[in-house]
């Protein structure tokens, strides 16, 4: 069937184009806005129990002294890239364990200050207030030992402080108030050099030898818990601004918490060098939706399956013969055919048959017929059947029209 035979009946509209054209906008619209948050929208923060990390609000986190920083005028990063840890600046690495390998970000950073604190606590989850955590005790004193080892030998001590005040070894510190955590965690090694204490020997802040890294033995001085009052969270501002270079830059390390960047294709899709192909792409995609809605010209109807017609009729005919490979044996009976329309047209008499009726048409005049009948009758291919054919069709031309 064509589209002729089928096209006639009225032609409805289903939606207006209008519609159409609003529906694909807000299509468009809703999958651009899907990939440039799926491509450029921060991770969601994970609020965990024991989350000892800069986003978490767990007693243990330090969320609050990075709030606390951006609110008096600060702009502490959060790294969450290898390749950012060469920046300048202060580093606050807040590791889940001592026992983790720090040799890459040591390798990323010879110069640069960084700070790295010990753990301390064991923390379980709130039954009475979902989302809370419990204290469960210290942590077994062989995990912060570990942190910097082996290159750096550390004891850990822990004892009933009684909020003493800490003694400042160092001029930046010295202006600033430190009340020792309940119960004070404190640390000794033979490359430490104390930049703060609890004047009995116990280290709390300490710079190793020869090196821009720090260590602080009690994280309760800059955590969440730790900083409960206000002349704690003065003083653990005025740590972190004794430690940050001139540039004051600070940036706190969420790597090492497991909060790495992981490679987007989205993004990547939309930065160089593969942004030329996704314009690319996008032009492509363009170009075809213009060349769909808007048609160079009237819809083409499909052509009828079989024609109409006595061409037709004879072109379909043909095709089967050939199909069936038998054009060799049309030659005769093509000869036979016009023998009997030509006897017929001649007024030949009834009774002449075979040799006797060729012999009639031969005494005709001019070309005689049955040479050429029996060369259409021995033609083998189909170029001398067409030549031949169109031979013995020409004799019958001459005679008859």
């Amino acid at each position: 069937m064509s589209d002729v035979a089928v096209g006639r009946a009225r032609e409805t509209q289903v939606f207006r184009p209008a519609v159409v054209v609003l529906l694909l906008v807000i299509g468009l619209i809703g999958f651009a806005a899907t990939l440039g948050l799926g491509a450029y929208l921060p991770e969601t923060p994970r609020f965990g129990v024991g989350d000892r990390h800069a986003l978490s609000n767990a007693a243990t986190g330090f969320s609050g002294i990075v709030r606390l920083a951006r609110a008096t005028g600060g702009s502490p990063m959060m790294i969450r890239d290898k390749r950012f840890w060469g920046n300048p600046g202060l580093l606050v690495v807040t590791p889940d364990s001592g026992s983790q390998d720090f040799s890459e970000i040591l390798g990323e950073r010879p110069r640069q200050p960084t700070l790295f604190v010990m753990t301390k606590w064991q923390v379980g989850p709130d039954r009475d207030h979902p989302g809370w955590v419990r204290q469960a005790g210290f942590i077994h004193r062989g995990d912060p030992e570990r942190t910097l080892a082996p290159a750096v030998k550390i004891r850990v001590g822990r004892y009933s402080s009684g909020g003493a005040p800490l003694v400042a070894h160092d001029a930046p510190l010295e202006g600033l108030k430190f009340t020792a955590p309940r119960p004070l965690q404190v640390m000794a090694g033979p490359l430490l050099e104390p930049l703060l204490s609890d004047g009995k020997g116990g280290i709390v802040l300490a710079r190793v030898k020869g090196t821009t890294q720090y260590l602080l033995a009690d994280p309760d001085l800059l955590d969440n818990r730790g900083l409960r009052r206000l002349e704690d969270a003065k003083a653990a501002l005025g740590l972190l601004a004794a430690l940050t270079p001139e540039d004051r830059s600070l940036g706190f390390d969420l790597v090492m918490n497991g909060f790495g960047a992981k490679p987007n294709v989205l993004r990547l899709a939309f930065e160089p060098p593969f942004l030329a192909v996704t314009m690319a792409v996008l032009a492509a995609l363009l170009l075809a939706g213009w060349q769909a809605f808007a048609r160079f010209g009237p819809p083409l109807p499909r052509a009828r399956a079989i024609a109409f017609g006595k061409a037709a009729l004879v072109d379909n005919a043909a095709a089967l013969v050939r199909r069936a490979r038998a054009e060799r044996r049309l030659g005769a009976r093509y000869a036979t055919l016009l023998r009997e329309l030509a006897a017929r047209r001649l007024a030949a008499p009834a009774r002449l048959r075979g040799a006797a009726l060729d012999a009639y048409l031969d005494a005709q005049g001019g070309a005689k017929f049955s040479p050429l009948a029996a060369a259409l009758s021995e033609a083998n291919d189909r170029d001398t059947l067409s030549i031949r054919a169109r031979a013995l069709h020409n004799w019958f031309e001459e005679k008859i029209g």
